[in-house]
Parts: structure tokens; sequence; C-alpha cells
């Protein structure tokens, strides 16, 4: 009976120890039999983007992952011009000095009517080597007004001619003046301008210095932007 009772307890331990190993096997089974979870990383295509180039009149469009324009062309836009009537009536004040051979306009001033885009003053120098009853005059110029200035310049074919071979006479100018440069609402203003003009002499000592007055009418279109 003894050893039976032994036996007993024996088994019923073995037994426990038997299920408690096989439980814990299972959960260990159980976990390692979680299902797993993979995760895949897909790379986004790169976006195209178009471009527009410029090149003077020409245009392009340019489409690409890294879009840039090719050589000589470019993403700026050309500014757009439009052409302006231009006709303007000067009247104001010739200064001149006279030298033996040349005559030199220190200063012109005067003031403009007409359709003369708001540039209603003028200022200017000039110079003439006379040999003759006509000869080329030289000069600059510019006509201001709301804030805006135009630049001119005589073309070399501009002549001045005299009425009578001695003075005091009558000189008319005639011949043209070409856009320099520009500011303000003429800033890269392009063109040539048509210029009459007249004014008086007293004298042509070398020496003598007068001041006399002169009327000038400038026409002709103007391309602004």
């Amino acid at each position: 009976m003894k050893s039976l009772r032994i036996t007993g307890i024996t088994g019923a331990v073995a037994l426990v120890t038997l299920l408690g190993m096989s439980g814990a096997v299972g959960a260990s089974a159980a976990t390692n039999s979680s299902p797993s979870h993979s995760i895949t990383l897909h790379a986004s295509a790169a976006k195209k983007k178009t471009i527009v180039c410029y090149k003077g009149k020409a245009v392009r469009r340019v489409t690409a992952v890294n879009a840039h324009c090719p050589a000589g062309w470019t993403t700026k836009k050309p500014a757009t011009t439009k052409s302006e009537a231009f006709s303007g009536t000067y009247r104001g004040t010739i200064a001149m000095l006279w030298s033996s051979s040349a005559v030199t306009v220190t200063a012109l001033t005067g003031t403009g009517t007409g359709t003369d885009l708001g540039l209603s003053a003028v200022s200017g120098t000039g110079s003439s080597n006379p040999t003759g009853s006509c000869d080329p005059i030289s000069g600059v110029g510019v006509l201001t007004g709301g804030g805006s200035t135009l630049h001119l310049k005589l073309a070399t074919s501009s002549k001045g001619c005299a009425a009578d071979s001695a003075a005091p006479t009558a000189v008319t100018v005639t011949g043209s003046a070409t856009v320099v440069s520009g500011t303000g609402k003429f800033a890269g203003a392009t063109g040539t301008l048509k210029v009459s003009g007249s004014f008086e002499i007293k004298s042509t000592t070398a020496g003598s210095s007068e001041s006399d007055a002169f009327t000038a009418t400038l026409t002709g279109s103007l391309k602004v932007k």
C-alpha cells in the first residue's frame, strides 16, 4: 500500500509537470508562430515640370524633371514695345560762342507744345565748323517732363544753312535726331525723329557771343516699352 501511494503521488507529480511543460511549449509555439508583417517602400516618381524659354521673338517650352532653357535662351519674357507718335514744337533761347573757325552752342533751352508725350522741355549743346552757307552741325539734346527723359543725338547728316553769306542772317536747321537713351517711361525707348528749326545770328566775329531765339520741331515715332 505504501509503495502504491508513493507511486500514485509520483505519477501525479509527473503528470502535472508534463502538463506544465506542454503548456509552456504550447505558449512558446503560439508566440513563435504569430504572423509576421513586411513593409514595402515605393519611391514616388519624380514630377516633371514645364518652363517657357525665350530667345528674341522665338518661344520654346521645355518639359523635364530638371527643366532648364538651352544655351542662349532665357525664362525672362522680352518686354513688349509699342509705337508712339511724337510731334513737338519747342521755342526758347540758343546761346552761341564764335571762334575763328567754329561756333559752339553753349546752351539751348526751351519749352514745347504739341504731341510731345509729356516731354515739354528741351536742353542741349552743339557745334559747327562753318566754311560755307550750308554746313554740318553736331549736337546732343535732352527732352524732359513728368519725371522722364529722352536723350537725343543729331545725325551726322544734319545741317545748318544760312540765308545770307554774312551776318546778320537767319539759319535753318534740318536733319534728324536718334534716341540714345531714356529714363522713366522712356527707359529702353528707341527711334529717330526728324528735326527742323531756325534761329538768327547777329555776328560771326571770333570771340563774340550772343543769345538768340530759336524754334525747333521734332516729329516721328518712338518705340517705348
